[in-house]
């Protein structure tokens, strides 16, 4: 099964709420390139196809997170397939016709320079990361609260927010945690140089 299949197979069986067809449709048109566009410019999944792998990755990653005995009893996280599959799945939608290809300079084994296929940013719609992901989903299906932070701050204290906000946000929406968690795994562990 390709990664475009598995994804779709997985969305299907766990988004079901209000407006979820018709954001798979907009995935699957030919406005969209989520299925062919990479994770980033030149790190984690940047290549074709790199930002549906991630995405697949970060749900494994989650999934197995809050399958583990601590966290469900000690930490009492616990959350529907849907929650899961909406917050693993489209954490990065925001990524959706973000890049374009390019090329960059770079030496090789010689010291000659060489243009190199990469990609890079052609934001068209500069609202943030976690936000923008967060907002693109909304004009579909509504988002839990619990979602949307778990969305938004996806990054953790990675990305460029306020790290108290961060930290108030994991505080008051686990799931929040548990998705930066997963995403970091995926992104250094799992997809890393």
């Amino acid at each position: 099964m390709s990664p475009k299949e598995r994804f779709i197979a997985l969305y299907k069986e766990h988004i079901k709420r209000e407006g979820a067809d018709k954001f798979l449709e907009y995935l699957e048109s030919k406005s969209c390139d989520f299925f062919t566009a990479p994770a980033s410019t030149r790190f984690h999944g940047s290549y074709e196809g790199g930002l549906v792998e991630h995405s697949l990755n970060v749900y494994d990653c989650l999934h197995q997170y809050l399958d583990r005995e601590r966290v469900k009893e000690v930490y009492g996280l616990r959350y529907s397939e849907e929650s899961i599959a909406i917050a693993a799945l489209l954490h990065d939608v925001c990524k959706i016709n973000f890049y374009k290809p390019g090329t960059r300079n770079v030496k090789d084994e010689n010291g000659v320079w060489q243009k190199v296929p990469t990609y890079e940013i052609d934001d068209k719609l500069p609202y943030g990361h976690g936000e923008k992901s967060v907002y693109i989903l909304s004009g579909y299906m509504r988002l839990t609260r619990e979602e949307a932070f778990a969305i938004r701050y996806h990054m953790g204290f990675a990305g460029d927010e306020d790290a108290r906000n961060v930290g108030k946000a994991f505080e008051m929406f686990p799931l929040a945690f548990a998705l930066s968690v997963a995403d970091m795994e995926a992104t250094y562990f799992l997809e890393g140089k």
